[in-house]
């Protein structure tokens, strides 16, 4: 997809307000339009290089001066790769999926499984934008779709953005799809927590939403993941994203949350996003501060995790696995 926006051009300078440059960007998605000196995927990096100066790239919008070394709540300042492989453990229409992890996060699970990821942005390797296009080229297979099993064993059928979260590190990710002419899926595995401008951004740039959606109300998610008005921003975004492009929703079930989480979410994806598959997940442990929070100090017990997947079939919910 973001090949096609890279042929979308206009007639506009990049130094004008940003209310015209985010003026030109909703036409340019609408209308196609081509000609001109400037892409509309180099319009989306200019305008994401607005929202980064300012820090509102997440909800959080922190307003921290990134630009001049001022780091916001998630830590980021420059975009740090903790990690970039051939995944073969996501589900199975994306494997092999090209996966870049980063380090840093917007939010602070007490339980997160990759914490020695999402709580050090300072750690991991800064690589160039033009750099990394590389190595993505070096992983392209022939294009054949996103579920067509006919691909070489040692190269990718998307790349996979992901962390921590991707989000803190948008205007990098626009920066590399600059760069990069390979002909791949582009994958935005993510909490959802960016604004609705970010949202625009990814519009046209990504071809499948892996979101992660885990819980059902926001009590829950300011207690476990200091997340705040949760529901509203979260829910907002898995409808965009929705109309955009594919979507698989992952859902994981955390002990003791059946009623107040598992069921609220599966049921709000039920009546509100179609033809999405949604991924149960049943592999929740209790790492990093999880064993300060009784409630969820445990593994997750099987009957849990039964009572989560009968829930989603008689929702009539697609599995994903």
């Amino acid at each position: 997809m973001y090949l096609s926006t890279k042929e979308v051009r206009s007639d506009l300078d990049l130094t004008s307000s940003t209310d015209l440059l985010w003026e030109e960007h909703a036409a340019a998605l609408r209308e196609s339009a081509r000609g001109g000196a400037v892409g509309l995927l180099d319009l989306k990096v200019e305008l994401a290089r607005r929202l980064h100066d300012e820090c509102r790239i997440c909800e959080r919008q922190c307003g921290a001066r990134r630009s001049e070394g001022e780091a916001g709540h998630c830590g980021v300042l420059e975009a740090r790769i903790a990690s970039e492989f051939l995944h073969m453990g996501e589900e199975p229409d994306l494997v092999p999926s090209y996966t870049i992890f980063f380090a840093g996060c917007t939010f602070d699970c007490v339980f997160c499984q990759n914490w020695d990821i999402s709580t050090r942005p300072r750690s991991g390797a800064v690589i160039p934008p033009k750099k990394l296009a590389q190595m993505i080229g070096e992983r392209t297979a022939p294009a054949r779709g996103m579920t067509d099993r006919r691909f070489r064993s040692n190269s990718a059928r998307n790349v996979n953005w992901v962390g921590g979260d991707p989000s803190p590190n948008l205007l990098y990710i626009l920066h590399t799809l600059c760069e990069c002419e390979a002909d791949i899926p582009q994958v935005w595995n993510s909490n959802m927590y960016l604004t609705k401008e970010s949202m625009a951004l990814l519009d046209g740039v990504v071809d499948v939403y892996l979101t992660d959606f885990k819980y059902g109300n926001d009590a829950c998610a300011m207690k476990l993941s200091n997340a705040p008005d949760y529901m509203r921003i979260v829910t907002r975004n898995h409808e965009l994203a929705r109309s955009q492009s594919e979507m698989i929703v992952r859902h994981l079930v955390l002990p003791g949350h059946i009623e107040c989480c598992t069921r609220p979410v599966l049921s709000w994806i039920a009546a509100n996003l179609k033809d999405v598959k949604v991924n149960v997940m049943a592999q929740y442990r209790p790492e990093h501060k999880a064993m300060e929070h009784p409630d969820v100090a445990r593994r997750l017990r099987m009957s849990e995790y039964e009572e989560a997947v009968r829930i989603a079939d008689d929702l009539g919910l697609e599995s994903a696995d």
